[in-house]
């Protein structure tokens, strides 16, 4: 594929313009619009070998550039992906004139087949909320980096915080008293959020005892920071996952995500109502949320089959 500056000018310029449009009018996370970037780019460089351009392609051009990645083994995921990023920039530039009508309008998307989320029993979220205290280091680093990641998992695991939620955290978010946190969500939507008693006590522990053992020399509103003594980022967070749950669940692949799965199918299986839990995930749709309700009655099944004696 060609490099980004490699692309004709008037393709580069409108991938810009669609970008801006994706970060300043619909307020979407900057990982996201890399993402869109990225796709259109490769998009852009396809139709470029062929002497065509984003504003001059068919829905032939673009069904050929779907089965140019089916060929070099991209998965179908990756590739709904792709369809769904084109889908999204020929809706804008029509709206915007840039062309007559959407030549995506008719691309089909590939099928993916929908996995249910990883959940881990409530003793196991138990077990690996709780694990960097017993892996501390003798230092007042190593303590300090110990009350920084449990209070990180508790948010994870207690509020149903997305990753880049927790990463983005201010200390004036922090309401220790009232017992809630308020963060910023996907397309910039604040909710405003109860903490568990653990995570209480896990945030006011590291911002009175570790977060002064990591601040940086300038001043910092961040309530996380790494280990080079910068805001916490999201790639942070998933390590520090990756690594107590390789410790305390064995042969696991533990994520962010799966934290905040755990929470929403521990909160339905407790018996909360869907639309509250809706609410504190932030979700657009109560539909997303149902795929939960497909784990808890899984685990029903699940638990009939052990302890059914004609099971």
């Amino acid at each position: 594929m060609a490099r980004p500056q490699d692309l004709p000018a008037p393709d580069a310029a409108l991938i810009q313009g669609f970008c801006d449009h994706l970060a300043l009018e619909r307020h979407l996370a900057g990982s996201t619009v890399i993402a869109y970037r990225r796709d259109l780019e490769q998009l852009a460089a396809f139709l470029a070998r062929g002497r065509r351009s984003l504003v001059r392609v068919t829905l032939h051009d673009l069904r050929r550039f779907l089965a140019q990645l089916s060929t070099l083994g991209y998965a179908r995921a990756s590739m709904a992906r792709r369809v769904g990023a084109i889908h999204t920039f020929y809706r804008w530039a029509a709206a915007n004139q840039h062309l007559e009508a959407d030549p995506a309008a008719l691309l089909g998307r590939p099928k993916v087949a929908s996995r249910l989320p990883t959940v881990l029993r409530v003793p196991e979220a138990a077990a690996l909320v709780e694990a960097p205290e017993a892996a501390a280091g003798g230092t007042d680093l190593d303590r300090a980096v110990a009350l920084r990641d449990r209070a990180i998992l508790e948010l994870l695991y207690g509020s149903g915080l997305r990753v880049s939620e927790a990463a983005g955290l201010t200390l004036d978010r922090v309401d220790l008293d009232r017992g809630r946190v308020l963060v910023f969500g996907k397309g910039s939507k604040e909710r405003d959020l109860p903490l568990s008693d653990p995570a209480r006590d896990a945030l006011r522990a590291w911002i009175r005892d570790g977060r002064p053992q990591m601040l940086p020399e300038a001043p910092s509103t961040a309530l996380f920071f790494n280990g080079r003594k910068h805001p916490i980022g999201g790639r942070d967070i998933r390590r520090l996952v990756g690594r107590y749950g390789g410790v305390t669940l064995t042969g696991r692949r533990v994520t962010p995500h799966t934290l905040r799965h755990s929470f929403a199918t521990h909160l339905l299986e407790g018996g909360a109502d869907i639309r509250a839990v809706q609410e504190l995930l932030g979700h657009a749709s109560v539909g997303t949320t149902q795929r939960y309700t497909h784990v808890t009655r899984s685990r029903l099944f699940e638990a009939y089959r052990r302890s059914h004696p004609r099971a």
